[in-house]
């Protein structure tokens, strides 16, 4: 079995790439584009056939350079919600997988794509649907249009689609192989950072009708992601969009208690506090909320898992506790082993 994985040096590229490697699998062509060199630690200790420049593939690909592939996992895109430059963004997130989604069709190669839950924007509903869709973003823009130029060619459901087409609407992922994404790293890896630097750990206060910290977001953990990515893999037949969330809403204080606990038991043994405990000591600073983001943050989310279930997935999620225990123990190794 032949694999691509676009964005295969990013955070959830490279997290397939083991998952795939974990099966077996290894014959994965990885794609990204290595300006930024320090990304290729994400795939040294991972096995793959070749690596292509981003600048060159999707032309060869659309050339059949690569013979039968039998999946395309298309990660790679501008993930920064704050880049502001409209034209690079739609240039790198829509019209290459445009490109790409027009090669696999003629291929008959399934693609397995990263949509957005940023489609969703100011919504206070998040199912996928036209009607809940109003993104706050450029970005959230340049994956809904995608999802919506797929949804005229194939339905509402791609059921008109050739081969597999399925669509990620991703909500707040955290885990490992994060570390080079500077300011759109998770939450949970800057609280890492400065609870190690400083012994507190830094929340937004409060803003849009919600207590500081008390904004809430469904958090979802890297292993669950990668999890339900081949549960499509294994299941040819499921095509559609679909939320890839835990489907349960969890507040930003929910994150930072689990990243104090959870460090200060593997720095010192010391046992848990409560959220007040914390606060009180002085582990968690409240920063007022910043001007840039007025009007374009998203205060709640929480996936509709209907359509994931009703596709026949069941994959049970970690809650922030216990992903953010396991993501802690990873990154406290690495610091650990120097």
């Amino acid at each position: 079995m032949k694999i691509v994985v676009t964005g295969a040096a990013g955070f959830i590229g490279s997290n397939i790439v083991k998952g795939l490697n974990a099966r077996g699998i290894d014959n994965i062509i990885a794609v990204d584009d290595l300006t930024e060199g320090d990304k290729f630690r994400n795939l040294a200790d991972l096995q793959i056939a070749d690596y292509l420049d981003a600048s060159s593939f999707y032309q060869r690909f659309a050339d059949r350079a690569f013979g039968n592939v039998e999946a395309v996992f298309h990660e790679g895109a501008c993930s920064d919600t704050m880049e502001l430059d409209g034209k690079y963004m739609m240039d790198n997130n829509y019209t290459l997988s445009c490109r790409l989604q027009q090669s696999c069709q003629e291929q008959h190669t399934r693609l397995l794509y990263a949509s957005s839950a940023a489609t969703y924007g100011g919504s206070a509903t998040f199912r996928e649907s036209a009607e809940f869709e109003a993104p706050l973003n450029v970005y959230g823009y340049s994956k809904l249009l995608f999802d919506q130029r797929l949804r005229r060619e194939f339905g509402q459901r791609f059921e008109n689609c050739g081969a597999q087409v399925a669509g990620f609407r991703y909500f707040n992922v955290y885990g490992p192989r994060e570390q080079h994404k500077g300011r759109m790293a998770s939450v949970a890896f800057h609280q890492f950072n400065q609870f190690q630097a400083d012994g507190k750990v830094k929340l937004f206060g409060d803003y849009g009708g919600y207590t500081a910290g008390g904004q809430m977001r469904d958090f979802v953990f890297i292993d669950d992601v990668v999890a339900v990515n081949l549960w499509f893999l294994d299941h040819p037949e499921a095509s559609g969009i679909f939320n890839l969330g835990s489907g349960h809403a969890q507040p930003f204080n929910d994150v930072a208690l689990s990243v104090i606990n959870t460090l200060r038991r593997l720095n010192n043994n010391e046992q848990a506090l409560s959220l007040e405990e914390a606060v009180r000591g002085g582990m968690i600073d409240y920063v007022p909320f910043p001007d840039a983001l007025v009007g374009k943050y998203q205060c709640y989310t929480q996936a509709d898992l209907g359509a994931l279930r009703g596709a026949g997935c069941g994959h049970a999620f970690s809650n922030v506790q216990t992903g953010v225990a396991s993501y802690m123990q990873d990154l406290h190794a690495v610091a650990t082993k120097g």
